[in-house]
């Protein structure tokens, strides 16, 4: 296989709303670069993107896969992405190597909320768009209505570079008013004859031309003024000007084509290859430091690790995007988060899972090495001489939470170690094991996400898990000043136990003055400040800890042992065994014996001296809320608005967008589980969410009273 120059090499990314075709679309460029020498299809597992088990069973991709096609002398790099927000983690990946999005829709639907909520990461990530109205072999295909509902719903303006001629179960002709040729397909394997454009068709191809060389000029002074001068623009004037509006997300040039009979896929590549930016006109890396790296093949190597896999029989493979210099079968190159050599033993080019061994690959190619050892996503790789770190992808937050156990306890361990390898393939996949809930958590993007890796543990590891309702981390906290004090004594032959604390508790806020006087029950308590302690605790808040014992009542020496105690009890609060947070605690009296008190004695005369006052001051219970967008078609509104609502949800704003309602509200955690599943039903799979941490706040009293005789029965049992 030829070595490529950056020069020679497009990354494309494959994306849009599941259903539209991209896998199929992703083997017939595969096909026409003769990578294979005949297509299949997802009705006979067969193809180069979806090769895993678990795609075989679901019928849709459900991993990215990496692919390329050799044409007209280039290189394309192809990702083809999932199509389902469950799996957005691949997008994001795809996007931080690829150059540009290749937008596919459905020719049945046109533009849906798969494609809302992928041309959306495409804005965020500031990357270009093509698009593609795929399936016009379908029955139902209509180029127009999915034009306007494109035209519609886009926020990078749309023009149409092709149009068919016989859309429906019939189509194989479509006209190009780049070209102003009509092109007809023989057969089902991209074999077109190059026609003139019919009399009667004459008319609108004219017309979108004069729209396409519009759109052209619009995005160049120089263009502009050379179409004011002659009236119209030359195929290499349009391409240029294109070139400019593709690269500032200013256009997106609109394609027809039928990836299952490989119609338009030819036309497609040969328009990525002459105006689609690529790895020397897209922008650089930046790196953590600020600067950029660009794709210069005679500067030092810098590699991004941008997907992990592991294979049996192999290990682990990383695919890299060299994003500067060249990278070569043998060489050592530094990993810059953990300082490691890693030498890359052999390199290939990546064909789904056929991998073509290569000897080199130059900046902006991709590929994969093997066997590294402790490199994994989101790691650069860079020549020990000039070592730099790139920035890394920022995955979006977790959406779905649950716990997780294995059903025979004798496979918890081994159930641990494969979910870090799933951690390690998907970064989207959070696993810690709750020192607080005493719960291992596993968090996704959506409960197909999670049931999708149950299911392939099921069948690669052989081993059931069961995931279930996740407890809340509530966090227990007081609204006013209460006293308390305990005597802890205990007599039984020789050295006793003795130790008496008298404390007062009070709500902690930010700023709040120095204490002096408290007159708590009638009596009238001061304070002389002896000694001030402040944590910030890591579940969140503050304590306060105050010494203000006089006189000797109780030695200095036992005052770390008070605190301790009143710690272990704000660890496990007296309400739920949750969190305590927020609380001054000032220590004002006391009694001690001189041979009885020890620090055993007054860590518990503290704790319960804690618990008693805790339970006087007011307690509440606070629960964490999250910020919950949704983006849903406006039919589904209401039936979203009225759900949320039963949730407990503060409804924060609504706006409309382009046929899709964005609804934003403050729900509490305890309310979000199976949330996703519940949106999905109630809007047919048309609406998404993202949701993230806000605040803590106090829950209402009826769910509190709910959840103390909880406690109080699971106390008793």
């Amino acid at each position: 296989m030829k070595n490529y120059s950056a020069r020679e090499i497009k990354n494309i990314v494959l994306v849009g709303a599941p259903g539209s075709g991209k896998t199929t679309l992703a083997e017939a460029m595969a096909f026409e670069g003769k990578v294979i020498d005949r297509r299949g299809s997802i009705e006979n597992n067969n193809t180069l993107s979806d090769n895993t088990d678990i795609e075989h069973e679901y019928k849709r991709s459900i991993y990215s896969t990496i692919l390329f096609t050799e044409f007209m002398d280039r290189k394309l790099n192809i990702i083809d992405c999932p199509g389902s927000d469950d799996f957005c983690g691949n997008l994001f990946s795809a996007f931080k190597v690829g150059d540009v999005g290749i937008m596919v829709f459905n020719a049945n639907v046109g533009w849906e909320v798969g494609s809302e909520i992928q041309s959306r990461y495409a804005r965020i990530l500031n990357k270009p768009l093509i698009g593609v109205i795929n399936q016009l072999d379908g029955d139902k295909a209509n180029f127009e209505n999915a034009y306007e509902s494109i035209k519609a719903a886009s926020q990078v303006k749309p023009v149409i570079v092709q149009y068919p001629v016989n859309q429906g179960a019939g189509f194989n002709s479509f006209i190009d008013v780049l070209m102003m040729k009509m092109y007809r397909f023989k057969d089902e394997n991209g074999t077109r004859e190059e026609l003139e454009i019919p009399a009667e068709e004459m008319d609108k191809a004219q017309a979108l031309n004069q729209e396409l060389v519009e759109a052209a000029a619009e995005h160049d002074d120089a263009l502009m003024e050379l179409y004011f001068d002659k009236g119209t623009l030359t195929q290499d004037d349009i391409r240029s000007g294109l070139k400019l509006g593709v690269a500032r997300r200013a256009v997106m040039p609109i394609f027809c084509t039928s990836g299952k009979r490989d119609v338009g896929t030819k036309r497609l590549m040969e328009f990525i290859i002459n105006v689609a930016p690529g790895p020397m006109t897209a922008p650089a890396f930046p790196a953590a430091d600020g600067s950029e790296v660009a794709a210069n093949v005679d500067e030092p190597a810098v590699a991004f690790v941008f997907k992990s896999q592991l294979e049996q029989h192999i290990g682990e493979i990383s695919y890299i995007r060299v994003v500067r210099g060249k990278v070569t079968e043998g060489m050592e190159l530094v990993n810059s988060r953990t300082g490691n050599k890693e030498k890359l033993s052999q390199l290939f080019a990546v064909a789904g899972k056929n991998r073509i061994k290569v000897t080199e690959l130059s900046a902006g190619d991709i590929g994969c090495t093997v066997k590294l050892k402790g490199t994994r996503t989101n790691d650069t790789l860079a020549a020990p001489s000039a070592p730099v770190t790139l920035e890394p992808i920022v995955f979006p937050e977790p959406r779905y939470r649950a716990a997780v156990k294995a059903k025979e306890q004798k496979e918890e361990e081994r159930l641990g170690k494969i979910l870090n390898d799933a951690k390690f393939e998907d970064p989207t996949i959070l696993v810690a094991y709750s020192k607080e809930l005493k719960q291992t958590i596993i968090q996704g993007q959506g409960e197909h996400h999670l049931n999708i890796l149950k299911a392939r543990i099921a069948n690669e590891n052989k081993l059931d898990l069961e995931y279930f309702a996740p407890k809340i981390p509530y966090r227990e906290t007081i609204t006013k000043v209460a006293q308390a004090d305990y005597r802890h004594k205990k007599q039984s032959g020789g050295a006793g136990q003795f130790g008496e604390v008298h404390i007062v508790i009070e709500p902690y806020y930010e700023g709040m003055p120095e204490p002096t006087k408290y007159k708590v029950n009638g009596k009238e308590i001061t304070v002389n400040i002896k000694g001030k302690e402040e944590y910030d605790l890591e579940w969140g808040g503050k304590l306060q800890f105050y010494n203000s014992i006089v006189g000797g009542a109780i030695d200095a020496r036992f005052m770390p042992a008070i605190l301790k105690g009143i710690m272990e009890k704000m660890d496990e609060g007296p309400l739920t065994g949750s969190y305590a947070r927020d609380i001054r605690v000032v220590v004002y009296d006391g009694k001690m014996h001189p041979v009885d008190s020890n620090e055993i004695s007054f860590k518990l005369a503290a704790r319960n001296a804690f618990k008693e006052a805790f339970r006087n001051a007011g307690p509440k219970i606070m629960e964490p809320i999250y910020n919950v967008e949704v983006l849903t078609p406006s039919d589904y509104m209401g039936p979203v608005m009225s759900d949320l609502q039963n949730r407990r949800a503060m409804i924060m704003g609504m706006d409309h967008d382009k046929g899709f309602d964005r609804l934003n509200a403050r729900v509490p955690l305890a309310e979000l589980y199976r949330y996703s599943t519940t949106l999905s039903s109630l809007t047919s799979g048309a609406a998404t969410y993202t949701m993230q941490f806000a605040s803590y706040e106090q829950v209402p009293s009826d769910v509190q009273d709910k959840l103390l005789k909880a406690y109080t029965d699971t106390d008793e049992e």
